[in-house]
């Protein structure tokens, strides 16, 4: 689609709208967008970004509310990744034949390079950011974007054929993809989560798997081998599958024997380096790193700079991210554990003696499958948030517990119950929207908390 003198509607005022939107009218497009906040609740996320754009000629700018006829008198409409596409407004827009798309799919029609597509339930953030070392690493042009921070479409007008971008996808994003076509996608794991979005985990993985719906057979399907629902899509994707697993050597892609990271094709095999070279806690991180050297090669890089890569890689924020030790007790910051897997993967990263802090906003998820995990290695739970009271109950008298009103709270109390050789580790299970504007803001109070222990 020409974009010059069309109407098009942007949903979604934050990072990803705002930058469609500026793509758009830079294009020639006349530009509605459109959101449920205000403009002072906006001011406080994206203050630069929007600022920038309010006095563009052709931009209309919809806060406060959606407006019926916006949807229905327009030629296009772009939806950011946090908008539900259930929406009765979308629906007034396809009963029009108005096409709704995700902004990663308009920046797919207009991107030169190539697309690595990387989805899951966990890890994907960890996963592409490795991804683009690796590639930069080996002297290419790599580029991390999507939902990792950087709106694929916001690269557009800078890139190039040479370009490799590891794009980072949410089953929101890939609910309105169309043409999107990356070379080589990835499923990083599949467990429940936005079960308060989906309803049935069967709709959330169908949109996960949206991933791999337009890839031929000259693409890659990277796939885990460990993970019985990844797994099982190597037969039925139509990429080419292969495969990475920590626990077993199964056919081509990247494995580990002898305590080294082995990647196998057709040309035979290369050892990579020894896992010791690996920093990231936990046994979820060596799947990260398999998988990420997988696409790296796949992608063209030579595996020689890997191991200096992996060596100088550590923990992305917010993911058991290492805060201070303080009197011989280690803090860690998983606030990206936004769901119940993501923290019974933090808690397998240490062997006992954890102080958790959990809690926050619900996603209707089943807290009494922490319940092994919790006996075996928490040794007090500081609930806080709206899902105290739920978690509380599913895991009853698992371990002792106290309720605290806030982060700082939580932290003071670790601190009075902790011993030398304890582990303090924020895994809240649940999203952070109750008290914090998000994971970030949540995992940043919960660091200033930590040392602030030191004054």
């Amino acid at each position: 689609m020409e974009y010059n003198g069309k109407k098009i509607l942007v949903v979604g005022a934050a990072r990803s709208g705002l930058a469609a939107a500026r793509f758009l009218l830079d294009s020639g497009a006349h530009v509605t967008l459109t959101d449920t906040k205000t403009f002072a609740a906006l001011e406080t996320v994206v203050e630069p970004l929007l600022e920038s754009l309010i006095h563009r000629k052709n931009l209309v700018l919809e806060l406060g509310g959606h407006r019926d006829d916006a949807f229905r008198n327009c030629d296009l409409v772009v939806v950011s990744p946090g908008v539900p596409l259930s929406l009765e407004f979308f629906e007034t827009s396809r009963k029009a034949g108005i096409p709704v798309i995700a902004e990663v799919e308009l920046a797919y029609r207009h991107l030169k390079g190539k697309i690595i597509g990387i989805t899951g339930s966990n890890g994907k953030t960890t996963t592409t950011t490795l991804v683009e070392r690796l590639l930069t690493g080996a002297g290419l042009r790599g580029h991390a974007a999507g939902n990792i921070g950087t709106p694929l479409i916001s690269l557009v007008p800078e890139s190039t054929e040479e370009d490799i971008y590891a794009v980072e996808l949410s089953s929101f994003q890939l609910e309105a993809i169309d043409q999107f076509r990356p070379f080589i996608a990835s499923m990083l794991n599949i467990t429940p989560d936005h079960m308060d979005r989906y309803g049935r985990f069967e709709d959330y993985g169908a949109a996960k798997q949206r991933v791999f719906r337009n890839q031929k057979d000259s693409d890659f399907a990277v796939l885990n081998g460990d993970d019985m629902a990844t797994a099982a899509l190597a037969a039925r994707v139509q990429a080419r599958p292969i495969i990475f697993s920590r626990l077993k050597n199964a056919g081509f892609g990247a494995f580990i024997r002898n305590e080294r990271v082995i990647y196998r094709d057709e040309n035979g095999e290369t050892e990579l380096f020894p896992v010791s070279a690996i920093k990231l806690v936990g046994a979820h991180n060596l799947e990260n790193v398999l998988a990420a050297c997988a696409m790296a090669i796949l992608a063209g890089a030579a595996p020689e700079s890997f191991e200096e890569s992996v060596r100088r890689f550590e923990a992305v924020e917010h993911r058991i991210e290492w805060v201070s030790e303080i009197e011989g007790v280690r803090y860690y910051n998983d606030s990206k554990a936004t769901n119940i897997d993501a923290a019974i993967k933090a808690l397998e990263a240490f062997p006992r003696n954890i102080l958790l802090i959990a809690g926050g906003r619900d996603k209707a998820g089943d807290f009494t499958v922490l319940r092994p995990l919790v006996r075996e290695r928490v040794k007090h739970l500081v609930l806080i948030g709206e899902a105290a009271e739920k978690i509380r109950k599913a895991l009853g008298e698992t371990v002792d517990m106290t309720e605290a009103s806030s982060m700082q709270d939580a932290v003071q109390t670790c601190k009075r119950i902790a011993q030398p050789g304890d582990v303090v580790l924020l895994a809240p299970a649940c999203a952070s929207f109750d008290m914090f504007q998000d994971y970030e803001v949540r995992g940043r109070v919960f660091k200033n908390a930590v040392r602030s222990l030191r004054h």
